[in-house]
């Protein structure tokens, strides 16, 4: 199965340092990756070779965990292990931090934009998630904050249609939120994992949720409307969410993060045992009780923990992926051909 998974290129994206994220930009040419030493680094292609293009160095005092782009690609968001996300403006090649957002009281774990641009979502150590309004001035507001975990958040992460907000924390729950009546509520809490849940992927078609764990599993979750054929239970209007697939014995440590591919329905896993896993929903299997088969395990992907893997959004295939060791590797997914 190794050779499904081929290298493209290796970069040391964040020397002496852990490589904590990444992020695509919609495009699929620029991708993200920030770290421990307090840089975010964009990297393009030149040829055949990936190099940094620009780097940011001037927004935070801590580590920036996570990245994200705004659904145009002019905007770039960082959580900081300062208390501080930081709204970086893109102009042509360079970037400029346009607007600090403080409130969290510490660690800002995660930010993400929704799919119309016009909110963020954040996420801290304090256990609460903030969602904030960006106006046509790029002003942004907070309009909301969630108080739903008991514990650290690790993880936010939006619907990629619909303005619902899933978060994942400490507390091992994933819980779904939307608006109502000009305000943000939790409509549901998804319960099963039995330690940490650290980060959450939407399918393509945004009916079913992937999470993974410090448990060493993967969960699929999948939406049930009220009147649902299948007879699941709803409470009122609101969905309910239940697991129907768990993927378990296939990871030998933490699973930090998940992707799901846009473009193929691939789901990719970053793991504490330095491994990339793949794997590939069974076509046959019935929608309800989906199986996945692992098409992909590399594993010495990277020389230490693997913190993230993120497919681009408009070549089939193309994964990058970073970790403790402060490299960003660039693979290539070929699904394997059937037998």
């Amino acid at each position: 199965m190794k050779d499904s998974l081929v290298l493209l290129s290796r970069v040391p994206a964040h020397p002496d340092s852990r490589c904590w994220f990444l992020a695509w930009n919609p495009a699929g040419t620029l991708l993200a990756s920030c770290g421990g030493d307090r840089r975010i680094r964009i990297w393009g292609t030149e040829g055949d070779s990936w190099v940094c293009k620009s780097v940011l160095s001037e927004g935070h005092q801590r580590t920036v965990r996570k990245v994200a782009w705004s659904p145009c690609g002019n905007y770039l968001a960082s959580a900081s292990f300062d208390a501080t996300t930081c709204i970086w403006k893109k102009n042509q090649e360079d970037f400029e931090c346009v607007t600090t957002l403080e409130g969290h009281e510490n660690e800002v774990k995660s930010v993400a934009w929704a799919p119309s641009g016009n909110l963020l979502a954040t996420c801290s150590r304090d256990k609460s998630v903030w969602v904030w309004e960006v106006d046509e001035e790029d002003e942004y507001e907070c309009v909301s904050v969630l108080n739903s975990h008991t514990q650290d958040v690790k993880h936010v992460l939006w619907h990629p249609s619909q303005e619902l907000l899933a978060s994942a924390s400490y507390d091992d729950t994933v819980k779904l939120y939307r608006e109502e009546e000009d305000d943000w509520v939790c409509f549901a809490t998804l319960e099963g994992h039995e330690s940490t849940v650290w980060s959450l992927a939407f399918d393509p078609s945004g009916q079913r949720l992937a999470s993974c764990s410090d448990d060493r599993t993967v969960r699929i979750w999948r939406q049930y409307l009220p009147g649902n054929e299948q007879g699941v239970a709803c409470s009122g209007s609101d969905p309910t969410w239940k697991c129907i697939c768990t993927l378990s014995g296939f990871h030998s440590r933490t699973i930090y993060d998940i992707a799901w591919c846009q473009l193929t329905g691939a789901l990719a896993t970053a793991c504490g045992d330095d491994a990339i896993r793949v794997f590939e929903e069974d076509p046959d299997s019935d929608p309800q009780q989906p199986t996945f088969s692992l098409t992909a395990h590399l594993r010495q992907a990277h020389s230490q923990d693997v913190n993230c893997v993120a497919w681009n959004p408009k070549e089939p295939g193309l994964l990058a992926s970073c970790s403790d060791d402060g490299d960003v590797a660039f693979w290539k997914y070929h699904r394997p051909e059937a037998p």
